[in-house]
């Protein structure tokens, strides 16, 4: 706070006028800009000295000794801000200048609103105060408070968010300079939210009548903030949507799965109100009008993911109904089934490759990474394979012992909503004890999370957001300069971590069973399209590698031929049910081997090089 200071004159000697641009009063600027902008401080030193035979008055403001700008009472600095705060009374807005202990652009003048919409206003600032959460810059506060008062409105309650956004951009398309950016905008909408929630309160029987549910008066806080119903054009269609999503909340389910169960019926919705359809009722909706929404839905979105989505979400939603006899009038037959839901191709993980790995497993490239913190978080998708979600929420108290005084960390699976352990190194475990301490020490009260928000968060309760570390994370890979094989800059995303983790231990011969519970997966079909990958590398050597049979001639096969395939699933079930010590057997399994010697002499004897020590030691 810098206190009352005399406003700067225009540069010009003899001047009195306050500076608009370039230490130019509006007058020489103009001047400076007809004579082709030359060079600004040349200038000055070749215009004559004002000399003005009679004066224009001085400022109003006491201490002010610049003259009055055109018609207003004030200079141009503080004619602005007078304009900027609604033309309050011109001696009131005056005499508020005298006052030595405030200066005038830490206040907020709200003497221009209607007494009415004042009430409304201080409140919402004394919530944003006590919200600790962001500062609360008295310009911006004037600014909203103008913008208020030019509305003509008289409670913030005449409009709804949408309709005060709305008025927000007309007013500030042009003037974003007066507008404070996101800061005013986002403001006004908290204002207004704060208000409306004094005057109906929380909760379902505030929300669920509205057809845009906002998620935060429900007491869910991540995820998207709204739930919308507004285009769902049929009531009959409306209602038991609505108590479908609101089942579903209350079961635990996350906004955005919600999200997309709004959009799904939104979409059906617009389906049924099409003309060539034109359905009025439930009862019409039948296994024959679905066949045909599947064939729309087919159109529109084959080889999507989504396509699956609102498939899978309009299945869920008619069972619904038809369990919980919401709606007796919806056909019998109104169902979809197990071959309506498109086929979804199996993926390979997106594992990086161990050429980008290595360069990201630098202790070099490490301590790159300006914030500790992320630094770890780093090193823990790396190591533990934890999502990104899991990682920030991971509690202080997250290293438990076995009784062997081994480390683990304890997690939550927020998406298999349960807690989970992973086996970590004493590495780990000291710098997370390192990161434990940084927080006890700017939070000394204590912090719930191990990766509390840097800012905006006055009791360290609120933890890293998602976007924050991954646009860290694409900052330090471009400082570190990370490419791949042919030197192309890498994209990389938290979730590839994962399943590089995975891919390493399955090629490092871990059973499949343990890479599950490492990775926490629900299922072994997840875990296999790791073992997948595996399979696909040890194919490929199998290929490359030179095969001889009894008496040392090469076996060979085309990888690219008809039986590749069938002779490749030979080759791993003999490798696991007929291994030799010195070899394979290529014998077809429905036939019975005679010979019950080493194999040196049968024709359908079949080594490797991998074999060579075995054989130069039985020679």
């Amino acid at each position: 706070m810098k206190g009352h200071q005399p406003l700067a004159s225009c540069r010009v000697s003899g001047c009195r006028r306050g500076r608009k641009e370039r230490g130019l009063c509006t007058k020489h600027l103009y001047a400076w800009q007809r004579a082709a902008r030359p060079d600004p401080d040349r200038w000055v030193t070749q215009q004559p000295a004002v000399v003005e035979p009679e004066p224009p008055a001085n400022c109003r403001i006491s201490y002010c000794d610049l003259w009055v700008h055109k018609d207003l009472p004030f200079c141009l600095g503080h004619g602005v801000r007078w304009k900027e705060q609604g033309r309050p009374d011109i001696d009131e807005y005056a005499t508020g200048y005298e006052d030595d202990s405030t200066p005038g652009h830490e206040r907020v003048d709200l003497h221009a609103m209607t007494s009415h919409l004042r009430l409304e206003m201080q409140y919402a600032v004394q919530c944003r105060h006590d919200d600790a959460a962001i500062r609360i810059a008295p310009a911006v506060v004037q600014v909203v408070v103008t913008f208020l008062v030019a509305s003509q409105t008289a409670s913030l309650l005449d409009r709804d968010e949408d309709a005060w956004l709305q008025a927000w951009r007309q007013r500030f398309r042009t003037r974003a300079r007066w507008s404070n950016g996101d800061s005013g905008r986002a403001l006004l909408i908290y204002a207004h939210r704060k208000v409306e929630q004094l005057h109906l309160g929380r909760g379902w029987d505030v929300e669920y009548p509205r057809d845009v549910w906002r998620l935060r008066n429900l007491g869910v806080a991540e995820g998207p903030g709204r739930i919308r119903f507004d285009q769902i054009s049929q009531p009959w269609l409306k209602q038991p949507a609505k108590r479908w999503i609101r089942l579903r909340l209350s079961s635990g389910l996350g906004a955005g799965s919600a999200t997309k169960a709004a959009l799904a019926i939104t979409r059906f919705s617009q389906f049924l109100a099409s003309p060539a359809v034109a359905v009025d009722r439930l009862d019409q909706v039948d296994r024959a009008l679905l066949e045909r929404y599947l064939a729309d839905l087919h159109t529109e979105l084959a080889g999507r993911k989504v396509h699956a989505d609102r498939v899978s979400q309009l299945h869920l939603f008619l069972q619904a109904i038809r369990r919980h006899g919401w709606d007796d009038s919806l056909p019998a037959n109104a169902m979809i089934h197990n071959e309506d839901f498109p086929k979804r191709g199996q993926l390979l993980p997106r594992a990086l490759a161990e050429q980008v790995m290595t360069q990201l497993e630098d202790p070099g490239n490490l301590d790159q990474w300006n914030d500790p913190a992320r630094r770890l978080i780093t090193l823990i998708l790396i190591r533990c394979g934890l999502r990104l979600g899991d990682t920030l929420r991971l509690p202080t108290d997250c290293i438990v012992h076995d009784a062997d005084n081994a480390p683990y960390l304890r997690y939550t699976n927020h998406k298999m909503k349960r807690e989970a352990l992973v086996p970590i190194d004493d590495e780990l475990e000291a710098q997370i004890i390192e990161q434990r301490q940084r927080v006890h020490d700017r939070w000394p009260d204590g912090a719930p999370v191990l990766f509390p928000r840097a800012r905006a968060n006055p009791d360290g309760s609120k933890r890293a957001s998602h976007s924050g570390y991954q646009h860290a994370l694409a900052e330090w890979l471009r400082r570190c300069d990370i490419c791949d094989a042919h030197g192309r800059p890498v994209h990389v995303t938290p979730h590839q971590y994962r399943h590089s983790l995975g891919t390493r231990l399955i090629n490092l011969d871990v059973p499949q069973e343990v890479v599950r519970r490492i990775l926490d997966h629900d299922s072994h079909a997840m875990t296999a399209h790791y073992a997948r990958l595996a399979d696909t590398t040890i194919r490929k050597h199998w290929e490359k590698a030179r095969k001889v049979n009894a008496s040392g001639q090469t076996v060979t096969l085309d990888p690219a031929g008809p039986l590749a395939e069938a002779a490749w699933a030979k080759q791993r079930i003999s490798r696991a049910t007929q291994a030799l010590p010195n070899g394979y057997c290529s014998l077809p399994l429905v036939k019975t081997c005679p010979h019950a010697n080493s194999c040196l002499t049968c024709p359908m004897f079949v080594t490797t090089a991998e074999f060579l020590p075995q054989h130069r030691h039985h020679r």
